[in-house]
């Protein structure tokens, strides 16, 4: 079967995809962070495709999408108070808690792990998916493994193609990058992966410290949550990140830059400007699509500065660092 791609504000073309779901296929749709790749996340058989679409390594566990609260029965054993304090004030948003797994989610989605992530995103697609097709779905960004993550239907189509059933387009997405992860495995909360929701956000609803894990995992060490090796979010152009303000280049380089705000840059070969108005929210929302097109580019090198971590720029610097590592 060829690549469908509907528009997600159609609901025939909805209930077009949840069959394709309900059926065993894969489905990218929107969501406010990023483009998932979803299948049903009850599914073994289903679960396997995500992996071998993405060519994912099967010790990086998936998250499971969820239609609202209500669903937290149908993937998790139990919720700790200080989760269903989170839930309640951020969902649907872009958190995921990682919570103990019923017996129902195969351990193909959760590495043999006995917990699970679950979220409800935030978008009027993924909401009415998730409904008619009435199943929880495992979802990782609908890109291949390790690669820019999407933000619009035309990069999951760049990158996937055929190897999707079908896609969903909503336009660009909202937020920009992934969800927040926070676990509550060690009894207290952790954030295993800085997103769209920030750290201060969830101490001020808690009322108390977050932890914030920030050690990175080598390639091949089984992860607790997706998100967490070293080199992620990469482009095929080397990219480094600079300290502070960027230079201007030598004459004749062909180096690309990637500045936060608006500001003298000449001897570029291209730039991209992530925050015009400053704000960290416009940056988070622009940093994959920027990166996209800078490596398009065919470059030697992309220079990235730095922004404030706080709020989204925690998301944001975490993203830039990942892709950096082991650049040369």
């Amino acid at each position: 079967m060829s690549l469908l791609v509907l528009p997600a504000d159609d609901p025939a073309a909805i209930a077009e995809a949840a069959g394709i779901l309900r059926k065993g296929g894969l489905v990218a749709f929107p969501t406010e962070t990023v483009y998932g790749l979803g299948a049903n996340a009850l599914d073994a058989e289903a679960v396997a495709r995500i992996f071998a679409a993405k060519a994912r390594p099967t010790f990086d566990p998936l998250i499971v999408h969820l239609a609202d609260r209500s669903w937290l029965p149908r993937a998790v054993r139990e919720t700790p108070e200080a989760a269903a304090v989170l839930a309640g004030r951020f969902w649907p948003g872009p958190l995921t808690l990682v919570l103990p797994k019923t017996s129902a989610v195969p351990d193909l989605v959760t590495a043999g792990l006995d917990t699970v992530g679950v979220r409800v995103p935030d978008h009027p697609a993924a909401r009415a998916l998730l409904e008619v097709a009435d199943r929880p779905i495992a979802a990782p960004s609908a890109n291949l493994f390790g690669c820019v993550s999407p933000t619009t239907a035309a990069h999951v189509v760049e990158q996937l193609g055929d190897r999707v059933d079908a896609v969903l387009d909503g336009g660009p997405c909202r937020v920009g990058v992934e969800s927040t992860i926070v676990s509550f495995a060690a009894g207290s909360p952790v954030v295993l992966r800085p997103g769209g929701v920030a750290r201060e956000e969830l101490e001020q609803a808690l009322g108390r410290a977050v932890g914030l894990v920030r050690e990175r995992a080598p390639h091949d060490t089984a992860l607790v949550a997706p998100g967490q090796l070293e080199r992620h979010y990469a482009t095929r152009t080397p990219l480094r990140l600079l300290s502070g303000r960027a230079e201007t280049p030598g004459r004749g380089s062909r180096v690309g830059l990637l500045a936060f705000a608006e500001g003298p840059a000449q001897g570029f070969a291209a730039v991209e400007v992530l925050a015009p108005d400053g704000q960290p929210a416009t940056a988070a929302a622009n940093l994959f699509a920027a990166l996209r097109r800078l490596d398009a580019r065919g470059l030697d090198l992309l220079l990235a500065e730095p922004c404030s971590e706080e709020g989204l720029g925690s998301a944001i610097m975490d993203r830039l660092r990942r892709c950096a590592a082991g650049a040369v």
